[in-house]
């Protein structure tokens, strides 16, 4: 039979080990502006930090700091991200960033939050959700 295996679900909030091991990796690469694009869904809150050319410096995402689930999509899981991505960014010198913000989730503006609690200037902020022009075809009448 063997032995009995248990397996412990962690999902309660943010990995401390996680977030400790992302704070860890050194960007090479100093930066003085920045491009910060956010992009809120509703199961997930992705944060990429770019150059003006657009070439990824650094990421997170709430899943990424061990939120699991439900918890990945809330606004406090964003914040978290945001306030990691800050922390990143002070130590490669960014001074200001311009915001490009995509979808419609819960951690759309939480994550701008504690990304700007970090005392990292914000030139601007757009907001690029894409929007169907017409989507797709309907699903037909239900017949009963």
């Amino acid at each position: 039979m063997g032995k009995k295996r248990i397996i412990k679900k962690s999902g309660k909030g943010l990995d401390q080990g996680r977030k400790e091991r992302a704070l860890s990796k050194a960007v090479k690469k100093r930066l003085e502006k920045g491009v910060l694009h956010v992009e809120a869904t509703f199961n997930n809150t992705k944060v990429v930090l770019t150059d003006e050319k657009g070439n990824a410096i650094m990421s997170s995402s709430s899943g990424a700091l061990g939120f699991s689930g439900a918890r990945k999509s809330t606004p406090y899981a964003a914040t978290k991200v945001g306030e990691l991505l800050g922390e990143k960014a002070q130590a490669i010198g960014l001074k200001e960033v311009s915001v490009v913000i995509r979808g419609i989730g819960a951690g759309r503006e939480s994550a701008l939050r504690g990304f700007a609690g970090k005392g990292i200037a914000i030139r601007t902020i757009k907001d690029r959700t894409p929007v169907p022009h017409n989507g797709p075809r309907p699903p037909k009448p239900r017949r009963v």
